[in-house]
């Protein structure tokens, strides 16, 4: 069964920044990816790191990220089997976009910005 996800390739006007958002926007990409960038690349630690999350949503957006070829899933051949996740070379390249937002939230924060 195809996992069909609503307007993920809606760009009518072939706008950069909404194919950017196509990809990493939502409410859980973003701090996930960060997550895996900071090694939090365990689907439990994941959900301790971000209690907020459902374990179905956290499941949805890894899927969707590693079908974006965001993230690899890597599975350990042990008995009980390991799953970590990390960020492929295509998934760094959007982190210095992360980094950018995370120094403005901070700023922000601060009243900095205002």
């Amino acid at each position: 069964m195809a996992n069909i996800r609503k307007n993920k390739d809606f760009n009518p006007n072939n706008c950069p920044v909404t194919h950017c958002l196509n990809r990493i926007g939502g409410k859980w990409k973003i701090i996930i990816m960060y997550g895996i960038s900071q090694n939090v690349n365990r689907f439990s630690s994941l959900q301790r790191a971000m209690p907020l999350i459902s374990k179905q949503m956290l499941v949805n957006q890894l899927r969707e990220l590693e079908e974006d070829k965001i993230l690899e899933r890597i599975i350990y051949p042990e008995i009980p089997p390991r799953v970590e996740y990390k960020l492929t070379e295509y998934g760094l390249s959007l982190m210095p976009v992360i980094w950018v937002m995370q120094d403005w939230g901070l700023k922000d924060l601060k009243g900095e910005l205002v």
